[in-house]
This record gives C-alpha cells, structure tokens and sequence, in this order.
C-alpha cells in the first residue's frame, strides 16, 4: 500500500467517478483503475462497486477510507511540519450543529494562521452528518450535544463509527427570541406560555428521529413547528413569526448582533428542563494537530472552560 494509492481513494470517493478523479489526479484512466485492483487485492476487499452511474463504495470500503483519510492527513501535517511553511497549505475541518460560539472560535483560530497558506472549513450540518463527516475524517472535530433524551443513540452512533465524545460545559435550557417579541421582558418562559408561538427546529433529514435534532426538549409536543436547514432563514422567522427555538443560552452578540435574546426555560411536572452536554466528537484515540488543538483552546477559552482541564 502507497501514500498514492491512498490519494487515489480519497479523490475517486471525492468524485465518484473514475474519469472524473483521473482528471483531477492528471493520470491516465487506466492507470487509476489498475491502482486501485492492485490495492484491493492486496488488502484483500472491494472499495469500489463500478456502475455505469459511476463508482460507489462498499460498507469495508467506507471503513477503509476513513482511515484513509486519517492516515492520509496525519502525512501531510508532518510534512507541513517539516516543510517551508509558505509553499504549504495547511488544512483543517470542524464539523458542528448551529452554534455561533463555534463560528467566534473558528473566527479566531483563522486569525491566528492568517499569514500562512491554509484550507479551512467549518461545515453547519444536520446532526447525522457532523457524526458521519467525523467518522470519515473529512471533519477533524464535530461539535454537537448530548442529553438524557438522546444519549443513548448519540453513543450508539458514536461507537458504531470509533467515535469519542469529550464534555466541554453543561448549559440548561434557553428560549431564543427577537428582542421585540412580546415574552422578550419575561425572567423565565414556560412551556405554556409557547403555545401561541412557532418552534423554530433546524431539519434533521426526511428520515431522522427527535433524537438527532439540534433543540433541546424535542420530546416535548409543540403545537406549531417550523423546520428551516438555514440559522439566517430562522433569526428572520423570529422577527417575522416571532418564533422561538430552544438552546443552550450561549450566544455570541458580536457576530449574531443585539436584536436577539435569550431567555431561561422554565420546567413544569409535565414539561420538564433538561441539562444539554455540550462537546466536541473525533475518532477514538486520535491527537489533533496544532490547528486542532488551537481552535480547542479558543472554544474553552470563549466558554470559560479552564485548559488545564484538558484531556
């Protein structure tokens, strides 16, 4: 097995086309295909089913480009280490759920390498997939919560995919609304005092269950919901609707702006609170590199998580 015949791999299931990634690659189709056949026989399964729709991968193939992918990125971190950083792009990747304290931190980790040549991306996904781009290391770091609610299949899911969770803080419930709205003066809201309004719910996909989803106290029945794939479709439908959606109550005013709030939720007997574990998911024994680590540092730092608590 070579470096190339790993970034053969990572760019026919970028693709998902053999000509397409022999034009990105500047090699001959069959010089591609013949890579891969050897590659295969070598490790002794099928990556690629080959059909006239173009090339997709097995179940064994999904697993091995996810090591893949880490081996592969493990490479080039040393080698940007060890080479003239100024013909070096370096890369990273954080996958999270709608969180703008995740964009204030991703905001400051850029800064600190803006000098340099680098490829960053932060990636706003339904939950599923910041799981899956961790999974498949197109992400180094997904950001995401757990609770009492959904624990149990967050962790299924987690282990399924070698996946590890690390707390960062424990947030209670808030009720996220426009200053202007009319329950915007209120200490706290209860759950009775929603019922006028629409929830407001980022959408988790045709087929995901309220135990994907972003908001707090899914098991709750709300009467109206509104799902948006969109965080700007879903601050205007706060002014416009004056909706809510319930969060963790960790906002960032400078880059959300002062026109929105949050507001503590209030349980009752029937329609309880909930605690939502925030952290961030990446593969099971991995150490991130120096971006990891410093995009880390500015998530606890902005959280006011102490980072010698650092695991």
């Amino acid at each position: 097995m070579t470096l190339q015949q790993i970034r053969y791999v990572i760019t026919i299931a970028e693709k998902g086309s053999m000509n397409k990634a022999s034009e990105t690659l500047f090699v001959s189709q069959p010089t591609l295909t013949s890579a891969i056949r050897e590659l295969e026989m070598e490790i002794g399964i099928t990556i690629f089913i080959r059909t006239s729709r173009g090339v997709f991968l097995t179940a064994e193939g999904e697993e091995f480009l996810a090591d893949a992918r880490q081996l592969f990125q493990e490479y080039q971190w040393i080698n940007d280490k060890y080479s003239d950083a100024k013909t070096v792009r370096q890369k990273f990747s954080v996958s999270t759920q709608h969180y703008s304290f995740v964009d204030k931190a991703f905001v400051e980790t850029v800064k600190q390498f803006g000098t340099s040549s680098f490829d960053f991306s932060i990636r706003e996904e339904e939950t599923a997939r910041v799981i899956q781009n961790v999974r498949e290391m197109r992400s180094q770091i997904g950001i995401l919560y757990e609770s009492d609610y959904n624990r149990k299949l967050l962790t299924k899911l987690l282990n399924e995919g070698g996946l590890e969770f690390h707390h960062l803080i424990d947030c209670n419930a808030y009720v996220y609304i426009w200053k202007g709205h009319p329950l915007a003066e209120e200490e706290y809201i209860t759950f009775e005092q929603l019922t006028d309004y629409p929830c407001l719910s980022f959408d988790q996909g045709k087929d995901a269950s309220n135990y994907l989803a972003e908001e707090i106290l899914t098991e709750n029945e709300y009467p109206r919901v509104i799902h948006t794939t969109d965080r700007a479709t879903m601050l205007n439908l706060m002014v416009g609707l004056n909706g809510y959606t319930l969060c963790s109550g960790i906002i960032c005013e400078e880059l959300n702006g002062s026109d929105y709030i949050a507001v503590p939720y209030k349980g009752d007997e029937e329609n309880m609170n909930a605690v939502m574990e925030i952290g961030y998911i990446q593969k099971k024994g991995y150490v991130q590199n120096h971006i990891g680590q410093t995009f880390l540092k500015e998530i606890k730092n902005y959280l006011g998580i102490p980072l010698e608590d650092e695991v």
